[in-house]
């Protein structure tokens, strides 16, 4: 049976006064896959490890089905962990590195080998009982490590980046596996990385930190779609962001004169009032790109440039472009072949509609 977490008002304070975690709050649902995202050095690891029980928070609370365990030692927790570097130990076999929890458990020899015949069957490492981590590929040391985890059967999983050493085609079909794994057994699972796609394209509901705090908590659609602050905005994918005084458009509309002459309208008025200093997202996909001498359907609102550099994607085309106005941006298109790319020096307009734009907190 897997268990909610609640974080509530979570500190931590090293000597010195270093402030890793500041006023942390937040929930995770029972059986959610949910992360904690951020740069090196934001605080997502030192959360992790008080949930865990290794770190001891200065201040708050941490309640697991709303028990207060923010003095319950690690062992005593119902929780697994899974490490960046696996933690195996070199010298056992699988099977005894999987059976070991048990073995503090003081369960019988029966059961034991019974439990980890299971485990290693659910990680696809049947028959790979009694090799040693030295004679097993990165992605099969992985999959060692989440056996161990789940043997125990714990109510919560928490996994401090994982997937950081394996090559990019081994960490997409983990992140795959791990995902089908969590939601097959009913996990909560707490995972803790740095990479965005890894975290937009397996989590239920993710938390983005900085400096030591929350900056955003919601699903992969609303972090990237809406949002809320220029650090996630900035963070999560790539960006084009404008500042600029709230100005009156055309029709009683809104938008911001973001300098030398571009303004760009809002999808709706924002909560400050003319002259107000605003700043905006623009997406790079969000973005339509036609011939300058072409236009663009009436309901975009456009700008003229010039391409500067063109980077080929595979599956789309990332383009960075000088506007008239002096501003740099990035659009990015879906690859329609080599006949329809742009050449840097390559005149441009560009379209987006006013929904396209996301008015951010500073």
């Amino acid at each position: 049976m897997s268990a909610g977490i609640e974080i509530a008002e979570v500190s931590k304070v090293y000597d010195g006064g270093v402030r890793a975690v500041d006023s942390v709050a937040m929930e995770i649902k029972a059986g959610e896959f949910f992360s904690l995202l951020g740069p090196s050095g934001c605080g997502k690891t030192t959360t992790l490890r008080m949930i865990a029980g290794f770190d001891t928070p200065s201040s708050g609370e941490i309640r697991i089905d709303g028990a207060d365990i923010t003095h319950v030692p690690a062992h005593k927790r119902d929780m697994a962990m899974v490490f960046q570097n696996y933690a195996l130990f070199p010298h056992r076999t699988v099977a005894e590195n999987v059976g070991f929890g048990l073995r503090m458990r003081k369960l019988d020899k029966a059961t034991i080998a019974a439990k980890v015949k299971a485990a290693l069957a659910m990680v696809e490492l049947s028959g790979m009982d009694d090799r040693r981590p030295a004679q097993l590929s990165g992605g099969q040391q992985q999959r060692v490590a989440l056996a161990r985890a789940i043997v125990i059967e714990p109510r919560v999983l928490l996994c401090d980046e994982p997937l950081g050493a394996l090559d990019k085609k081994l960490r997409q079909q983990m992140q795959f596996e791990l995902k089908q794994l969590q939601k097959n057994l009913g996990l909560t699972l707490v995972f803790v990385t740095h990479d965005q796609e890894e975290a937009l394209a397996m989590s239920d509901r993710i938390a983005v930190m900085n400096a030591g705090r929350v900056e955003q908590v919601g699903t992969p659609v609303e972090i990237y779609d809406r949002p809320q602050t220029r650090f996630v905005a900035d963070f999560i994918g790539d960006t084009n962001i404008f500042r600029g005084q709230r100005v009156t458009v055309d029709n009683n509309g809104t938008g911001i004169a973001a300098g030398n002459g571009l303004v760009l309208e809002l999808p709706g008025p924002p909560a400050a009032a003319d002259g107000a200093v605003l700043s905006v997202a623009l997406r790079p996909e969000k973005i339509r790109l036609a011939p300058k001498v072409d236009t663009l359907h009436p309901k975009h609102a456009s700008a003229n440039g010039t391409v500067e550099s063109t980077n080929f994607l595979g599956g789309a085309v990332l383009y960075r472009i000088a506007l008239d106005s002096g501003h740099r941006v990035l659009a990015q298109q879906p690859n329609a072949g080599a006949g329809q790319l742009y050449a840097p020096g390559a005149p441009v307009m560009l379209g987006w509609t006013p929904a396209d734009l996301v008015i951010l907190k500073d």
